[in-house]
C-alpha cells in the first residue's frame, strides 16, 4: 500500500515553509545560518528529499536551500497557463531565487537541466549564480536522457500516458525496474522516499499535467544549443559526475566541463546518476571544496 506522505496540505507540507511565486507556492527547505547560500535542484519524479543527506553534510557551515520544482512529486499544482517548458522551468528557479532575494548563491543541479539553463539564459536571476555545480545532467543530445527518460516522455505524447506508466510505483518492489528508478542509483532508495515521490504522481490528475507540460514543452535540440551558450557563464563551475552512470554519459560531463571558460571535472565512484542518494558525502565534500577554492 502506498504510504501518503506526512504533513497534509495546509500551509506547510512535510514541515516545509512555502513561498508564493507568480507560478504559484512552491514548498521549499531552508537551513539558515550566516554562511554562503547553496541551492540544491532536483530532478524529475522526485522532490527535494533526494538531497536530505547533502543538506545535513552541508548545513552549519552553508545556508542551504532545497525548492521543490513541479517536476511531478510535487503537491502543489502550478497556476493555470504557467511555463513549464525546460526554460520556463529555469525561469521558475530563477524567480525563487530572486522572491527569496538570494546572492552569491552555488547553484547546484543533479538530474535535470534547469540550473543550467538558468546560467546560461539572459534572466537577470542568472546574475545571482556566483558558482555552478553540475552533477550527472542530462546534456547536449541526451534527452530524453536514457530508458527511464525516454520511457515518460513517450508516455506523456499519449492521452493517459502518464498515469499508466506510473501504476508499477504503487508496488515498491517495481521501483527498482530500469523504467522506474532502477538505473537511477546503485542502492535502492529508502521507501519513505519513493512513497513521497510516487505519492502526487498516482493520485493527482496535475501533478501529471504539470509534468507531462515539461515533457511535451522539451525540444530534444535545447540542450546542444545551451552546451553552445556555455561559454557567456564566466564563473567557476564544477562538473562533477557518477563514474558508473547508466543514464548519463561520463563523457557528456567531460565534455561539457570543457565548454565553460572556469570549468573543472571531477568523477565519483560507485554511484550513479543520484549521486545525492549514493554518494552523498563525497558530492558533499566536492561541493564545499569547489566554494572553498573559488
Amino acid at each position: 500500500m502506498l504510504r501518503v506522505p506526512s504533513g497534509g496540505t495546509g500551509s506547510t507540507v512535510l514541515g516545509m515553509p512555502t513561498i508564493e511565486l507568480p507560478s504559484g507556492t512552491l514548498d521549499y527547505i531552508d537551513t539558515g545560518g550566516d554562511g554562503p547560500t547553496v541551492v540544491l535542484v532536483h530532478g524529475l519524479a522526485m522532490d527535494g528529499s533526494v538531497w536530505r543527506h547533502v543538506v545535513e553534510e552541508l548545513r552549519g557551515r552553508y545556508r542551504v536551500v532545497v525548492p521543490t520544482l513541479p517536476f511531478g512529486a510535487h503537491l502543489r499544482p502550478v497556476r493555470p497557463g504557467t511555463d513549464l517548458t525546460p526554460d520556463g522551468m529555469a525561469r521558475l528557479l530563477g524567480s525563487f531565487l530572486e522572491e527569496l532575494d538570494l546572492t552569491g548563491v552555488t547553484l547546484v543541479q543533479n538530474d535535470a537541466s534547469t540550473g543550467m539553463l538558468l546560467a546560461v539564459s539572459d534572466d537577470p536571476a542568472a546574475d545571482r549564480i556566483a558558482r555552478l555545480v553540475l552533477a550527472s545532467i542530462e546534456a547536449f543530445d541526451n534527452f530524453p536522457p536514457g530508458l527511464p527518460g525516454r520511457t515518460i516522455w513517450l508516455a506523456a505524447k499519449l492521452p493517459g500516458g502518464l498515469a499508466a506508466a506510473f501504476q508499477p510505483l504503487r508496488v515498491p518492489a517495481l521501483r527498482r525496474l530500469p523504467l522506474a528508478y532502477g538505473l537511477m542509483s546503485k542502492r535502492s532508495v529508502p521507501r519513505e522516499i519513493t512513497d513521497r515521490w510516487a505519492y502526487p504522481l498516482l493520485n493527482s490528475d496535475w501533478a501529471r499535467r504539470d509534468l507531462r507540460a515539461y515533457l511535451v514543452g522539451a525540444r530534444p535540440d535545447r540542450l546542444l544549443q545551451a552546451a553552445g551558450q556555455a561559454g557567456s557563464f564566466d564563473r567557476p563551475v564544477l562538473v562533477v559526475w557518477a563514474a558508473e552512470d547508466k543514464v548519463m554519459p561520463p563523457a557528456h560531463g567531460r565534455r561539457l566541463a570543457e565548454l565553460f571558460p572556469q570549468g573543472s571535472y571531477q568523477e565519483i565512484p560507485d554511484s550513479r546518476t543520484l549521486i545525492p542518494e549514493d554518494q552523498p558525502t563525497p558530492l558533499a565534500a566536492a561541493i564545499d571544496a569547489f566554494i572553498s577554492k573559488n
